[in-house]
């Protein structure tokens, strides 16, 4: 294993030795370091759900990484081919990688077949070698927008869309079949007409090799022209007598021809399955951002009536408070004004009992007098 580090690109290459031993789902590499960010590969040595092997870039100790954390990330990841460097297999994407989103590759990145073919270099002696070539995208600060949840959806179906399309410019449609049909001859010894029957046959029969029956039809068109003894000219004859000559290898090459054949129109037949299924993929794409759309326009809505009521809520207790304060002052003033009731209601009965002694007092005066 080794690492190189440049400012923001770095490369790292992981053997894993008796790789088809391996029975864990999926392996890790060591922890190699590009621009102050860990990264590591995971790979699944049966596939990740599927008959190819899986190939990631990964962020270890994500969990350990502040909240807002993301790396805009350009990488590479190379099955080595270690019998013939030419036929190592690369695959190259972008990723916006964040605490969350910490890992981006490739789940079909080989298929297993191919991988552990052993004429292949793939697997020599038990090794797969894979190399990582990583680069950091700089960008100033200012302009770092957080990932969004659906930034892997997009990045990943806009591939997808290029790819539909591309495949739409070439033609992509399902493969014709190709439909045979039986001939059946008579036996018996060839007469003049049947000689001539028996040409024309052998016209329709090279016009179209490889229709189903053909191969029967032109063995028995051959068996009676050579054995005909009128209705050929000699330059028939020997045409007819080298090609029945080498009519074995022609047999071999026509059943080969017709498993092949079979074996591309089933080929084609699934790859339109497939095609198929990729639109349908990304129309439900479509439409899961047209809803996403829909649900972020509800959820500014929410956000907006939410600042409504937390304004609202604000100001009801910042007008609460200021009730407190009056009330308070009000209180304050009703207990000072409770305790000089108190102190006038005291000079009062005392001014009363004064009062009233005046009033006997004056009662007396005045009986003396009056």
């Amino acid at each position: 294993m080794d690492a190189q580090d440049d400012v923001n690109q770095g490369e790292f290459t992981w053997a894993i030795s008796n790789f088809s031993q391996q029975k864990e789902t999926k392996l890790y590499s060591e922890a190699f370091t590009v621009f102050g960010c860990k990264w590591m590969i995971v790979v699944y040595p049966k596939g990740n759900k599927t008959d190819h092997l899986s190939l990631y870039l990964d962020v270890p100790d994500s969990a350990m990484l502040p909240d807002g954390w993301t790396r805009n990330a350009k990488f590479s990841l190379c099955v080595i081919d270690q019998i013939s460097s030419v036929h190592s297999i690369r695959h190259e994407t972008q990723h916006f990688f964040t605490v969350r989103e910490k890992d981006w590759g490739f789940t079909r990145f080989i298929a297993l077949s191919k991988l552990h073919n052993s004429t292949g270099g793939y697997l020599a002696n038990d090794f797969l070698v894979i190399k990582a070539k990583v680069s950091v995208l700089i960008v100033t600060p200012v302009n770092i927008q957080p990932a969004r949840p659906t930034d892997k959806f997009d990045s990943y179906f806009t591939g997808l869309e290029e790819l539909i399309n591309a495949a739409e410019t070439n033609g992509v449609s399902v493969g014709s079949s190709l439909y045979l049909q039986d001939c059946a001859l008579t036996d018996g010894s060839p007469s003049l007409e049947e000689t001539e029957k028996a040409k024309q046959s052998l016209k329709e029969c090279l016009s179209d090799l490889f229709r189903l029956g053909m191969k029967e039809r032109l063995s028995e068109t051959l068996s009676t022209l050579s054995s005909a003894r009128t209705g050929l000219s000699s330059e028939e004859k020997i045409a007819i007598e080298t090609f029945q000559a080498n009519f074995n290898d022609f047999t071999s090459n026509f059943l080969t021809f017709e498993q092949d054949n079979a074996e591309v129109e089933l080929h084609k037949v699934r790859r339109d399955q497939n095609f198929s299924a990729m639109k349908k993929s990304h129309e439900t794409h479509i439409l899961y951002k047209q809803l996403m759309d829909h649900l972020a326009k509800e959820e500014e809505e929410l956000k907006r009536k939410m600042e409504e009521v937390k304004s609202g809520r604000n100001k009801l207790l910042s007008d609460w408070e200021i009730l407190l304060v009056e009330s308070e002052d009000v209180k304050s003033l009703y207990k000072d004004e409770q305790k000089k009731v108190a102190e006038a209601e005291k000079k009062k009965r005392i001014a009363e009992e004064r009062m009233s002694r005046s009033t006997i007092d004056w009662s007396k005066l005045k009986a003396q007098f009056c």
